[in-house]
């Protein structure tokens, strides 16, 4: 039950963090500004209202009384007196009745109280508090006539309202932005940590990345940078260890190919020879590509011309190209154009006619190499990616291939933040797709 609650009002939760802790910070803030104004509006401010109704209510019905028992003089001072002391203008209209039109706001706090009050002391009365800004206009049925008064709002009403509400709100607003701003300091922090982390990767530099923040904060930052230093420096040490390897290899292939002249069965030869070619395009495969990956660095360009300059090199009449023009990636664009030459020379190798094409989405670009193939089997999709792995079977011309080709073009595209996938094509052969953020 609980979880069901939960994820329910997970669904209606903010996802950033900014905005939740924002979201904890405002509606403690909210929530008790709007106590207070329901406790001030209860207990001070209705009753206060009430308690001024309620008196000018009692001065009314003494004026009635005046009117029903004194003499037209004493009618006249007291009516004089009430104008100038209470601040009341009363006169008494006669052989008129009492308008017919209802203006009472039932919404209104002022004409529900001076409603209620009147009720308690005079039958027939009508009220209008709209027409004049600051002097309700008061009407009672007296004798053949109307008795009108006219008093101040203010005398129904307390006046600071107004002034409360200003210093609720005002506070409330900036306190808020005030949490709005030290919020933004301290999610700044996360938000950087977490850009770099993507950079990184992506095999990209985040050379500029700087730990700031709370102490948690940097913290988590120094560790990272930490981190990163030891998988670089991981890394450099293997590729270096890998690249020393190769060199030292060299030298004593070099030395079985001089001894391979004095070996006077050609057919042992020939297939030593053939081994022996074979280990050195291993590692000049190795080689270049290290090369490629030391030294290359992130850079904006247009991977729509680069792919149409790749396929023009080809210079066949096979290759199908369905490419937009100008979408712009950051990456390492020499490492791309590798990965494009393996899984093309792998579709010319293998095929009679390519299609390659490239489209963009929200978050993605999808670049597909597809071609009319033998295809690759579904259980071998993911072995393929291995280094020096070869499909005998599917594959006829195995000594043309060190099995590098696609383990290079799938460790590229994942340095980059994406992901390459194999799958059958639409002409029954074999449908590369790259994924790749930007």
């Amino acid at each position: 039950m609980f979880y069901g609650l939960n994820s329910f009002i997970k669904k209606f939760l903010p996802k950033r963090l900014f905005y939740r802790s924002l979201l904890i910070v405002a509606v403690p803030i909210i929530g008790l500004q709007l106590i207070i104004s329901i406790v001030f509006f209860d207990s001070l401010w209705i009753k206060t209202n009430k308690g001024l109704t309620r008196a000018l209510v009692g001065e009314i019905y003494t004026i009635i009384d005046i009117y029903n028992n004194e003499s037209e003089y004493n009618k006249q001072k007291l009516t004089e007196l009430y104008n100038q002391n209470f601040s009341f203008s009363i006169r008494f209209i006669e052989n008129t009745k009492l308008p017919d039109i209802k203006v009472e706001r039932w919404f209104s706090p002022m004409d529900r109280t001076l409603r209620r009050e009147l009720k308690l002391k005079i039958n027939d009365y009508w009220f209008n508090t709209t027409s004049y800004q600051d002097l309700v206009d008061l009407r009672i049925k007296f004798n053949d006539g109307v008795l009108q008064i006219f008093f101040p709002k203010e005398r129904v009403q307390a006046s600071s309202i107004r002034i409360f509400a200003l210093w609720i709100t005002l506070p409330a607003f900036l306190l808020v932005a005030i949490a709005i701003i030290f919020l933004k300091n301290q999610t700044r922090p996360i938000i950087n940590l977490a850009r770099a982390s993507e950079k990184f990767g992506r095999g990209e530099d985040v050379e500029d990345f700087r730990p700031a923040g709370a102490l948690e904060i940097r913290l988590a930052g120094y560790e990272f940078d930490k981190m990163r230093k030891r998988i670089i420096r991981h890394l450099n040490q293997r590729s270096e260890m890998l690249s020393g390897i190769s060199h030292d290899l060299r030298t004593p292939l070099t030395r079985m190919k001089l001894q391979l002249a004095f070996i006077k069965d050609n057919e042992i030869s020939k297939k030593l020879s053939n081994d022996i070619t074979e280990m050195e395009k291993m590692l000049n495969e190795y080689l270049q590509f290290a090369s490629l990956r030391s030294g290359e660095k992130t850079e904006t360009f247009d991977i729509s011309e680069l792919i149409e300059n790749t396929v023009q090199k080809y210079d066949k009449k096979e290759i199908v190209t369905n490419i937009p023009t100008r979408i712009y990636l950051d990456g390492r664009k020499n490492l791309i154009q590798r990965c494009l030459n393996n899984l093309i020379d792998n579709s010319i190798k293998y095929s009679n006619n390519i299609l390659i094409s490239l489209t963009k989405s929200a978050n993605n670009i999808t670049i597909t190499v597809e071609d009319d193939g033998p295809g690759i089997p579904e259980k071998e999709r993911e072995n393929v990616f291995k280094p020096f792995y070869k499909i005998d079977k599917s594959r006829g011309d195995s000594k043309s291939s060190v099995g590098l080709g696609l383990s290079i073009a799938s460790d590229i595209i994942r340095s980059h933040g994406g992901n390459i996938k194999l799958e059958s094509s639409s002409k029954k052969g074999l449908r590369a797709k790259i994924f790749l953020p930007f």
